[in-house]
């Protein structure tokens, strides 16, 4: 088989302009993430049971349930019951946002149960700020013990990306999958495609696995 590698060249727009849409999409996930998986970690600590509870079944629901299903049931499902539609970006978006909130929750968690009790109390019988408790006593140490998990989370979320291409949007797979369709050089795009993806998540995976060792010393 004769292989054609400048058809990827002549393409290369339309494959960049689906990796800025993987990008955008991983950023607004990650941004939702944060902020819901902030909140579902302050509940899931709380000690109200109802609260805890509720944050316990929210994350369980968003980790058990496959992504791929939760995608489709909000671009197909939520416009038939509440009578709306939102595009396949923001809709993909936010069902992979909230999935990731409910990991980044339980990471977030993680860090703060790895903190001693011990510092916290101590820093409270000296008397210290609120602020001061967090800059010098609190973050330092989540940092240390989430940021390694989150990066390894982020590299799937990354990867999580192209299953948008199955509600239409034109991410990176998308995009390649197209292109190869109008060209009939599948091998080509999709190769091509899988370096880029490699590209982006190398670096990731290899600053992960850094810090992992960092914290272990």
């Amino acid at each position: 088989m004769d292989y054609n590698w400048n058809v990827v060249f002549r393409n290369y727009e339309l494959l960049i302009q689906g990796l800025a849409i993987t990008v955008q999409v991983t950023l607004i996930s990650v941004l939702i993430g944060f902020l819901i998986g902030g909140i579902v970690c302050a509940a899931r600590l709380s000690k109200t049971n109802l609260i805890k509870n509720f944050a316990i079944g929210y994350i369980l629901f968003f980790r058990a349930t496959p992504e791929m299903i939760l995608i489709f049931w909000a671009y197909f499902c939520v416009p038939m019951i509440f009578e709306f539609k939102v595009s396949g970006f923001w809709t993909g978006s936010v069902a992979l946002g909230l999935v990731t909130a409910a990991y980044l929750a339980e990471i977030f968690r993680a860090g703060f149960n790895a903190i001693p009790v011990g510092q916290l109390e101590a820093a409270n019988s000296l008397g210290l700020k609120f602020y001061v408790k967090w800059r010098f006593i609190i973050i330092p140490q989540l940092m240390k013990i989430m940021i390694p998990p989150l990066f390894n989370y982020f590299t799937e979320l990354l990867k999580n990306t192209s299953l948008l291409s199955g509600i239409g949007v034109a991410e990176l797979a998308l995009q390649a999958y197209l292109l190869g369709g109008q060209t009939f050089r599948y091998v080509e795009f999709l190769s091509a495609i899988a370096i880029l993806y490699f590209l982006m998540i190398f670096p990731l995976s290899f600053i992960s696995r850094k810090l992992e060792l960092k914290g272990a010393n």
